[in-house]
């Protein structure tokens, strides 16, 4: 599946460059193009260095954890549901509580933290697989979960927000989360049908069942803040979690006399082979993404999509939010760039900049994620963690939309 894409990224930039060059005379394309290849080149090294700077601290706290046996503890807690969802893991498997971290932390929006352990929980993940280079069945349903992003505390929106001036930050934080989960929800089910989960197991629906009546209690109790009480709340929450998590690990691996400096080193060391084994794949992914945004193809497809909804006479105000949403999937710097041009051009508080905030919340980049994760381990036959991380995309996407219609419309 990745060897499609990613000879369709080069094909469909070449067809979208030749239109350019033939219909609209933009000879410079190709030169656009080229030059693309070598800035995501070297972003792709920038990137490689922040994450490796990144993986050496969290892969040290890990290594604490796991000795002081924290991850063993949440393996064997959470041991009955991932038995069912994950049934090629056995039970008490280190794989299990990194995974069920690596959830947390993106749904505290700790994205500096999520990556790390979700990279080492794929890592313990791989020694289960008898074919090295192909996903196994648990792999891609933590891929696809992780891709669809279910974030409870969407903080860098609100601060993109407070940076241009809205009235009322947080006014997107309810849309975000019901977008958001609508992509975890398909997500799950998208991967559940293929590999026949049973999602009606009595175990499955009573975790599933308790988790959404606590999320439906989190959104309703942080619904009825003030919009300045929500935004103090957020940010204090996802510090504060995330330098309790780092206290937990030291204090309770210093009470069951673990070396704690010594296997905060040992862990670290990894950071450095974890990143380096990212490297080729973050490379060859960003490099067709680039290609692919430079050729124009991306605004092809956008004039196409205003087209077709001008012609059937529906309301296209959503039209001008789609740039965040088209290259959400394979950059988020990309889409950060464009939610922030979306709220100077058309105002930070417009139907279209709002609807973007909603999309740039509500998903996390697929392919950077495929890339990394997969790449990580060595893997390179996907199987179906594209369709469904694409499916979950658009589910988060179509909810945003009618969302936001519903809030600001």
């Amino acid at each position: 599946m990745l060897n499609r894409l990613w000879l369709g990224f080069f094909l469909t930039a070449a067809v979208a460059a030749l239109a350019q060059w033939l219909f609209a005379g933009n000879s410079g394309v190709f030169a656009a193009m080229v030059a693309s290849l070598f800035d995501m080149a070297r972003l792709s090294v920038e990137v490689m260095i922040l994450l490796f700077g990144t993986l050496t601290l969290w892969l040290g706290f890990l290594r604490i954890a796991e000795r002081a046996g924290l991850i063993e503890s949440l393996a064997r807690l959470l041991g009955p549901l991932f038995g069912r969802l994950m049934p090629g893991v056995p039970r008490g498997h280190p794989a299990i509580g990194l995974i069920t971290l690596n959830f947390a932390a993106n749904m505290l929006g700790m994205d500096n933290a999520a990556t790390p352990i979700g990279l080492r929980a794929m890592r313990e993940l791989q020694t289960l697989n008898p074919d090295p280079q192909t996903a196994t069945n648990a792999q891609i349903l933590f891929v696809v979960l992780h891709s669809s992003s279910l974030v409870l505390l969407p903080v860098t929106i609100f601060m993109y927000r407070v940076q241009q001036g809205a009235h009322d930050p947080t006014v997107v934080f309810l849309p975000i989360l019901l977008a958001t989960f609508a992509s975890a929800t398909v997500g799950l089910l998208s991967v559940a049908l293929v590999q026949k989960l049973p999602l009606l197991d009595r175990v499955v629906l009573a975790w599933l069942g308790g988790f959404a009546v606590l999320f439906a209690g989190f959104v309703t109790l942080l619904g009825s803040l003030a919009p300045a009480a929500l935004a103090a709340f957020s940010s204090l929450a996802g510090n504060l979690a995330l330098f309790a998590i780092v206290l937990l690990f030291l204090v309770v691996g210093a009470l069951r006399k673990v070396p704690v400096y010594e296997s905060f080193v040992d862990g670290a060391k990894q950071g450095f082979e974890v990143a380096r084994d990212v490297l080729p794949y973050l490379v060859a992914m960003l490099c067709a993404i680039g290609v692919l945004r430079a050729s124009g193809a991306l605004d092809i497809v956008l004039h196409g999509i205003r087209w077709l909804v001008d012609a059937a006479g529906f309301d296209d105000r959503f039209v001008d939010a789609l740039p965040t949403a088209l290259v959400k999937p394979f950059s988020g710097s990309a889409a950060r760039a464009m939610l922030i041009e979306t709220m100077k051009s058309q105002g930070v508080d417009s139907f279209p900049a709002l609807l973007a905030a909603t999309v740039q919340g509500s998903t996390e980049t697929t392919f950077y994620v495929i890339a990394v994760y997969f790449g990580a381990v060595g893997i390179r036959r996907a199987r179906h963690t594209v369709g469904c991380s694409l499916l979950a995309d658009l589910a988060g996407l179509g909810t945003a939309i009618a969302v936001c219609y519903w809030f600001f419309g």
